[in-house]
C-alpha cells in the first residue's frame, strides 16, 4: 500500500511543495492536500502549520507529524495531538532570513528610520546625525538556532552585541549572559532590545511591565519569536508613555492582529504579518524527506521535537 503525506497549511502553497517533495519521496509515497486526501487510512505522514482542531482524528495511522517551521510551541499544546513523533524544520535558509530580518529592524531603529517616516509623513526635512554602529548596544534575548545566526550577523555589523540564554555558549562577537538574574541589567544597558525567545511555559508574558520598566528609557524593541512571550498591555504602556521610543513587531498573541488593536497606530511602530522568517520548499524539502525515510526504515529522526521542553 502506497504510504501518504498530508499536508496542511493556510498560507503555503500546496503546489510548491508537492513539487519539492515528490521527487525526493518517490513513488512510494503520495502527496495530497488535507481537503484532497482519497484514503484517510493511508496517512502516515502530516506535514502542517496550525491545522484546525480535530485535524488529526482523521488519520488513525498517523506515524510522523512534521511542523512547517522551527517553532513548535502551537503544535505540541494541542490537545487533539497524537502520540507520535513531531520533528520541526531546521533550515539554513529560514536561518538566512530570519538573520536578515532582525539585522533590518536592528538597522530601523539604529539609523532612526521611524523619525524619518513621520517626517515624511509631516512633509518635513528633519535630518539627524547618524550614530556609529559601536555606539549602540543591541541585546538578542534568545540563543536558539535563530537567535544565535541573528546575533551573529548583529555582531558582524559592528554594533556591540550581548545576548540572553539559559545557558552558556561561545558566540563570535556576543557577549552572553545567563540566567533570570543577568536580565534586568542587560534590559537596562541595550538601545535596542531584540526577542528571539522560543514560546514555553518559562518564557510565557516573560517580558511583562517589570521588563519593560528595567529597559533603558528610549530603547526600541523588536520581537520575532512569539507574541504570547510578551505583556502586550504593558507593551502598550511603555510605548505610550515615550519609555520606549518604538517597535519593529511580527509576531502577536493573536494573529492576525486585530484592526482595533492599538500597536497599529502607535508612533515608531512598525507591524508585519508574521513573515520575518518562513520555511522554504525548494531548501526544506530533502530534510523532511529524510525523515519520511527514517520512519519507514526505522531508523532515528533529525530535529525531533521534546514535548517536555517545548522545542
Amino acid at each position: 500500500m502506497t504510504d501518504t503525506l498530508v499536508f496542511c497549511s493556510g498560507p503555503d502553497p500546496f503546489d510548491a511543495w508537492r513539487d519539492a517533495l515528490a521527487p525526493l519521496v518517490g513513488d512510494d509515497v503520495r502527496i495530497e492536500d488535507a481537503e484532497a486526501v482519497t484514503d484517510p487510512a493511508s496517512v502516515r505522514f502530516a506535514l502542517v502549520w496550525m491545522p484546525p482542531e480535530g485535524f488529526f482524528e482523521r488519520f488513525p495511522n498517523l506515524e510522523l507529524v512534521i511542523n512547517l517551521g522551527a517553532g513548535v510551541d502551537r503544535l505540541v499544546a494541542r490537545d487533539d495531538l497524537p502520540d507520535v513523533p513531531i520533528t520541526r524544520l531546521s533550515d539554513p535558509e529560514m536561518g538566512k532570513m530570519m538573520a536578515g530580518f532582525a539585522l533590518f529592524a536592528v538597522l530601523r531603529h539604529a539609523r532612526e528610520i521611524p523619525h524619518f517616516e513621520a517626517a515624511q509623513a509631516r512633509r518635513e526635512w528633519a535630518y539627524r546625525h547618524p550614530r556609529a554602529a559601536d555606539e549602540i548596544t543591541v541585546a538578542v534575548l534568545g540563543l536558539g538556532e535563530l537567535g544565535a545566526l541573528a546575533a551573529t550577523e548583529i555582531a558582524r555589523q559592528g554594533f556591540v552585541t550581548h545576548g540572553w540564554a539559559t545557558r552558556p555558549k561561545e558566540l563570535p562577537g556576543v557577549t552572553v549572559h545567563c540566567g533570570d538574574d543577568a536580565l534586568p541589567e542587560l534590559l537596562g544597558r541595550a538601545d535596542i532590545v531584540v526577542c528571539m525567545l522560543p514560546l514555553t511555559p518559562a518564557t510565557a508574558e516573560r517580558l511583562d511591565a517589570a521588563a519593560f520598566a528595567a529597559m533603558k528609557p528610549g530603547a526600541a524593541f523588536i520581537n520575532l519569536s512569539r507574541g504570547e512571550v510578551v505583556d502586550e498591555a504593558a507593551l502598550v504602556a511603555a510605548l505610550r508613555d515615550g519609555h520606549l521610543s518604538g517597535a519593529t513587531l511580527d509576531v502577536f498573541a493573536h494573529e492576525p492582529l486585530a484592526s482595533d488593536h492599538p500597536l497599529w497606530t502607535l508612533p515608531g511602530v512598525l507591524i508585519t504579518p508574521h513573515l520575518a522568517s518562513v520555511a522554504l520548499p525548494k531548501s526544506a524539502a530533502p530534510q523532511i524527506a529524510r525523515n519520511i525515510r527514517a520512519v519507514q526504515r526505522g531508523e532515528e529522526l533529525v530535529n525531533e521535537v521534546s514535548r517536555v521542553r517545548g522545542y
